[in-house]
């Protein structure tokens, strides 16, 4: 497929999304391309599975800079490098200077475990539980320098069972997380989530995803 967006995924562990993401990209129909993968954790498992995959995967340990604002700056030389139209954050636990941030307005995005504005942060399964909620799930968003508060692209609802643990419930999440993030980005990839104002427009009768 020609026009393919260019997409490297940026890890911190084993990079469950990530492989949901290159397993997508293997169509030859699919509207983005996989050019690398780079964690901040240079034993990051994700890396070796990507490694497997057949793709480039690098190491920038952020331990090894004085600043966060140099490390970004070696990021973003690798991101450069690799010609990178659109960033995915698959499980990346460091957060971006605003600088950075909006130098990628509208080409980096993010799934958070959570129906957003719901639950921001961590422990997100955890604090649904504990807020006697029915439905829970996931949110793939573009990223702004606010935590987990830029534009929602595309939204997975699952059900809290009777009796639920977190780890049974963020299963259940992990599961749709796998089908809605290849979808979100194939919507991002082909100009269909553009960012008008404040908010995704998107088509009607499309704003939530139950895969």
């Amino acid at each position: 497929m020609k026009g393919r967006k260019r997409v490297a995924i940026l890890i911190s562990g084993r990079g469950s999304n990530m492989a949901a993401l290159i397993e997508a990209a293997k169509d030859p129909s699919y509207p983005a391309e996989i050019v690398a993968v780079i964690s901040n954790r240079p034993g990051a498992p994700g890396l070796t599975r990507a490694r497997e995959a057949g793709l480039v995967a690098e190491a920038i340990d952020h331990k090894a800079f004085a600043s966060r604002s140099d490390f970004e700056a070696a990021l973003e030389a690798r991101l450069e490098a690799h010609v990178v139209d659109l960033v995915v954050l698959a499980g990346f636990m460091r957060l971006m200077t605003a600088a950075f941030v909006e130098s990628w307005a509208g080409r980096m995005i993010n799934i958070h475990p959570a129906l957003l504005p719901a639950f921001p942060g961590l422990a997100t399964h955890e604090r649904a539980l504990e807020a006697g909620v029915r439905l829970h799930g996931c949110t793939v968003h573009y990223v702004t320098p606010g935590m987990d508060e830029g534009p929602i692209i595309a939204q997975a609802a699952v059900p809290v069972l009777a009796g639920d643990t977190a780890a049974e419930l963020g299963a259940r999440v992990l599961r749709a997380e796998h089908k809605l993030y290849p979808a979100a980005l194939a919507r991002v990839a082909r100009g269909e989530a553009p960012i008008v104002g404040e908010r995704v427009e998107i088509a009607s009768g499309d704003l939530l995803m139950n895969p």
